[in-house]
Order: structure tokens, then sequence, then C-alpha cells
């Protein structure tokens, strides 16, 4: 069983905590306050999960590195599971994939009538590993994705036979954009998408609900665009 660590993000609170000026960087049990009023020497520690905080009992309290005491964002887990949606959003995707194998499969029983112990193998082969991938890598999929937004950087962790955990300093942000394919659109979901100088590529917050990419893209676009202006 997932532990209360675990939980879901409630939708209701990311639009609550992102109201200004008493809800970002939206810290467990704390007040803070919005980008246009935060100043350099009140900016909240890299530590506090913004948007979005979960209060104190649903994301437990982390243990204060050198990093978070220096202001520096380091490598770690993110706090936030994306949409439960999302388990049957990958089902529905994997089980479109394997309609080729099958229909290939099947296609070749039609017109060949001198093999059947082959394509019986062939067509249950199939049959298997479509029921395992379309059952199994959607739970661990989720089990696996998480995601974070602090006032320092943007943590992702994505995967499940290979996983790959990432991080963007703020600072380092050039563009923020969000994407809805036709299957996420069925499922009400969206995908965030972080640009950044980085050679390995944009980082990729999938599977969240619309609303919440919107909020998402909105003010990380302004908190970025705050970190540039501070550096010039």
């Amino acid at each position: 069983m997932s532990s209360d660590a675990d939980q879901q993000v409630p939708a209701g609170s990311l639009e609550d905590e992102l109201r200004p000026p008493e809800s970002w960087p939206g810290a467990a049990g704390r007040r803070s306050v919005s980008p246009s009023s935060a100043s350099a020497g009140s900016r909240p520690r890299g530590g506090d999960s913004w948007p979005g905080a979960a209060p104190s009992t649903t994301v437990p309290a982390r243990k204060t590195t050198r990093a978070d005491a220096d202001g520096d964002p380091t490598l770690r887990p993110p706090a936030h599971r994306v949409a439960p949606q999302a388990v049957n959003l990958w089902r529905l995707s994997a089980g479109l994939g394997w309609l080729l194998p099958l229909v290939g499969v099947v296609g070749w029983t039609v017109v060949d009538d001198g093999h059947r112990t082959a394509q019986t193998a062939a067509l249950l082969v199939v049959v298997v590993l479509a029921l395992v991938h379309v059952i199994v890598m959607p739970l661990w999929r989720y089990r696996v994705h998480r995601w974070e937004v602090t006032p320092d950087a943007v943590y992702t962790q994505t995967g499940w036979w290979r996983q790959d955990r990432r991080i963007a300093p703020i600072a380092r942000v050039q563009t923020v954009d969000s994407e809805r394919g036709p299957l996420e659109r069925l499922f009400g979901l969206g995908t965030v998408t972080v640009t950044t100088a980085s050679a390995a590529g944009p980082l990729r917050i999938a599977a969240l609900p619309q609303h919440q990419v919107d909020r998402l893209v909105a003010d990380l676009t302004r908190v970025a665009a705050r970190h540039r202006g501070d550096a010039t």
C-alpha cells in the first residue's frame, strides 16, 4: 500500500496555493509571499515545494542539507505524483500499440492454413505480452513518475523499465510550453515542457490535469522571467 507521502496532490490545493500573495511558494504549514513581492532576503529555501505543495501530513519534511542552506538545488526524488487518470491513458496507449502485431498474426492465420501450430504459438505470445504490458506497465509508471517545482528548480522522475531523474534550475529555464495529444485530451490531461540550455533536452511533466498545466505554465514563465531580470 502507498504511504501518505505517495498521495496525489489535490487539484483544489494547487489553485488555492497559487493565489498570491499568501500562496507562493506554498510551503507546508507556512505563510509565503507572491513572486512579485518576494525579495532576495525573504525567498524561501529550495526545499519548499511550489506550486501545489501538500501539507506536512502528505509530504513528510525532508532533512535540510548543506545545498539547501546555500540555496543551491540538488538532485533528489520529486514530491508529487501525476494525475491518477494517467494509468488509463498509458493503458490505452499501450493497447493501441499492440494492435498491429495482433492484426499481423491474425492475418497470417487467415491467409495461411498450413502452419497452425506456429500461428497458435505466435498468437498466444502476442496476447500474453500485450496483457502484461497493458496491465503492469501503467501501474508501475504511476509509481515511478513524479514531479515538483520549487522557487529554485524543476524536478522530474520518469520511466518504468529505465528510470530518469532530472533537475533544471529556474535560472536556466528558457521557455515553458504545454502540450495536449489526442489521448491526453480524452482524459482531460496535458504535459508541461520546460526547455533549458541543457544538452539532455527539455524536461517534461506529463499527465497533469489541464487546469494544473495551464496554471503551472503561467507561473513558471513568470518566475523564470523574474529570475532573468534579477540576473541582468
